[in-house]
């Protein structure tokens, strides 16, 4: 038998377990036991399930081998390129191999697999529009590229109304037409949706293929066997879509990569825009950031020389914007409005959202929050209003006499509250979320249908449709929290985004560029100015995020964030890793870190309100621990000693799982959430 030896990656739970093993393969077994199939081993008396990673002619062991017990299937799932893949993001997020592989293959389901895969189709070069690409300086040239199969590597940001999905399809049917293998990656079902179809439509349903968290094991399973097999030449995904494995990829592209649903939330919690750009390197594919909106880890790509600005010139910025303005931006807006500045909904905007309904149109209203009052506090002495069970926030779900303000946290009512600081028994709104306020705008404009896009949160008598994709054409009013905006087919007619103070005022290192990032998405959908599109921002007129959206500038607010994270060493300028977990298990896991020279130590402090997700059994195998005993330490370094950190981390997690040391302990780099 040649090459009797089968290297095996067992999935075990525990980080000090994350090598691999030898066994002796069968006779019976020799045809079908390749590399890459999942197998099934004995381990320590008990059968798991694992991954043959190679063929050995011998093993370097010294004592006797174990037969391997099974193999699942021949299906060779793990492809040399996933493999690759696989162990660079568990080294640059300092995890296991099995967590990553977790998150790149999906379960198998035999009745999928078992089913024969359709031929591979070639896709038709797209004809692109020659005013579409043209608009942006060298987009030609990057779909040339494409084509030719030089593998460019661009950061686009697209024109406000721009038919991004068109956009992204036509990059992936050139790449396609080549002979490529293409990944889109999307943040949401939705967004999924909409590029889903643009590709269907210019490549044919043939090699397209969508994959999505959503999805039945049956149904993931067989579309992501049609990428491994070949016979889907593009992959449109969300977050877990980043590996699919298409063979010879030539092109992963990734739509606004700020989005926090990019974030995995599982161990080792990669950045989905990371693992693309780790898989373009090691690969050679061609890499595409787009979005409305651009991030500092985007600007840090173009300031190195990695990646190429797709802009557009500002005079075809300029006619496909919005006339964008912000309330007392000017001393004739203040003359005519003195409160402008001030109140919540100007005179100005109600000018807006009149002209906007007389002319047919709809106008689209963004408010941060959700609900009716989301936040409630003391009238008397401003406390916030909190639970006397859990001491979470207070809300008000819905209008009317018999609504009682009820804990957010534990959703136990509190009819009789009374100030813990004061006594007063008398509540002020401190927010408004989105309810209440299509329940005033219902009033103040009667007649107009008013619709709201987002989580229900209580009565506000406007046509509840949770999450909208597109709404009819005609004057009406659509509330939508962030995020649900829905689609209008000739554009709105005017936006006013509301309470733009509760996003910049976040306690939160990305609070400038996240408020961007949802203003833009949502300027992006109104009219051009030509048009009579007009927003309307309720904000600070002389912030510097505010500025960048009246002037659409996302690029030239990009660098700033970039310069200021420079200036006060935060990624991703440099290498931060965030330690989560009690005082003991931190102080256990650094005394046995071997950390490079440098390393600065910040900390602890409480954890971030974003960052208290559950402790798993992979975070420590406490589940127990209350937010109260969890802090943080954070460690930074220079950039070019991330991979030294993030081994010296590895490593010391290794070391505390083969010691038994117990306890909730969470190891996460370049996490999002900094506080």
């Amino acid at each position: 038998m040649d090459r009797p030896v089968a290297r095996i990656l067992p999935l075990l739970p525990v980080p000090h377990l994350d090598r691999e093993f030898d066994y002796l393969v069968p006779a019976d077994l020799d045809e079908i036991a390749q590399p890459g199939v999942r197998v099934r081993v004995r381990f320590a008396g008990r059968s798991v399930d694992g991954f043959l990673l190679d063929r050995l002619d011998r093993s370097d062991h010294p004592g006797e081998l174990a037969p391997l017990h099974r193999v699942v299937s021949v299906e060779r799932v793990l492809t040399p390129e996933i493999h690759a893949l696989v162990d660079a993001v568990a080294t640059r997020y300092a995890g296991t191999r099995a967590d990553v592989l977790r998150l790149a293959i999906p379960p198998r389901h035999g009745r999928a697999e078992n089913a024969a895969s359709p031929a591979p189709v070639s896709v038709v070069p797209p004809t692109v529009a020659g005013d579409t690409w043209a608009r942006y300086a060298h987009g030609n040239a990057f779909l040339t590229a494409l084509a030719e199969r030089r593998s460019p590597r661009a950061a686009w940001q697209a024109l406000p109304g721009e038919d991004w999905p068109q956009r992204l399809a036509e990059a992936a049917a050139t790449a396609a037409a080549a002979g490529a293998g293409v990944v889109l990656v999307v943040p949401d079902q939705r967004d999924l949706d909409r590029v889903l179809a643009a590709c269907t439509a210019l490549a044919g349903p043939d090699p397209v293929v969508a994959l999505a968290a959503g999805l039945g094991p049956q149904a993931r399973y067989r579309r992501w066997l049609a990428a491994l097999r070949g016979s889907a030449r593009i992959v449109v995904g969300t977050r877990s879509a980043v590996f699919a494995p298409v063979p010879d990829l030539g092109l992963i592209a990734i739509w606004d990569d700020g989005d926090p649903g990019y974030a995995e939330p599982r161990a080792p919690y990669p950045h989905t825009r990371e693992v693309a750009l780790l898989r373009a390197h090691a690969t050679g594919a061609a890499f595409l950031a787009g979005g409305f909106a651009r991030t500092a880890e985007v600007a840090s790509l173009v300031a190195s020389g990695w990646a190429h600005d797709l802009l557009a010139p500002r005079s075809v910025v300029r006619a496909a914007a919005p006339t964008i303005t912000a309330p007392g931006d000017s001393d004739i807006a203040l003359e005519r409005d003195p409160r402008a500045a001030q109140d919540r909904i100007p005179a100005v905007a109600f000018a807006t959202v009149r002209a906007a309904l007389a002319a047919d149109a709809p106008v689209l209203v963004q408010v941060p929050r959700r609900g009716y009052l989301p936040a409630l506090a003391c009238a008397k002495c401003r406390a916030p209003a909190r639970c006397r069970r859990c001491h979470g926030p207070l809300a008000l779900p819905a209008a009317g006499d018999a609504a009682a303000p009820t804990c957010r946290w534990c959703g136990i009512a509190e009819p009789n509250f009374r100030c813990a600081v004061c006594g007063s028994r008398i509540l002020r709104a401190v927010a408004v979320g989105a309810a209440r306020t299509a329940e005033e705008l219902g009033r103040a404009f009667p007649g107009v249908p008013v619709v709201a896009s987002g989580r229900p949160g209580g009565s506000t008598g406007a046509e509840e449709l949770v999450v909208s994709d597109t709404i009819a054409e005609g004057a009406q009013l659509v509330v939508a929290t962030i995020g649900a905006e829905p689609v209008a087919p000739t554009g709105y007619g005017a936006a006013l985004l509301l309470d733009g103070w509760t996003l910049l005022g976040r306690a939160d290192l990305r609070a400038a560029e996240q408020t961007l990032r949802r203003w833009m998405a949502a300027a992006a959908l109104v009219r051009p100015a030509g048009a009579g599109g007009r927003v309307i921002v309720g904000a600070d007129p002389g912030d510097p995020t505010v500025q960048a959206l009246v002037r659409w500038d996302p690029a030239g607010h990009a660098a700033a964030q970039l310069a200021e994270r420079v200036e006060l060493a935060f990624p991703p300028a440099v290498r931060v890793a965030a330690i989560d977990g009690t005082a003991r298990t931190i102080a256990a896991l650094l005394e046995v870190a071997e950390l490079p020279p440098g390393t600065e130590q910040l900390g602890p402090v409480p954890l971030p309100p974003g960052a208290r997700k559950p402790f798993a059994a992979d975070d420590g195998g406490s589940a127990t621990a209350e937010p109260a005993d969890i802090e943080r330490t954070l460690l930074r370094v220079a950039k070019t000693s991330g991979p030294a950190l993030a081994e010296a981390l590895g490593a010391a997690v290794r070391a505390r799982s083969a010691r038994r040391d117990g306890g909730p302990l969470r190891v996460q780099i370049d996490p999002i959430d900094f506080g």
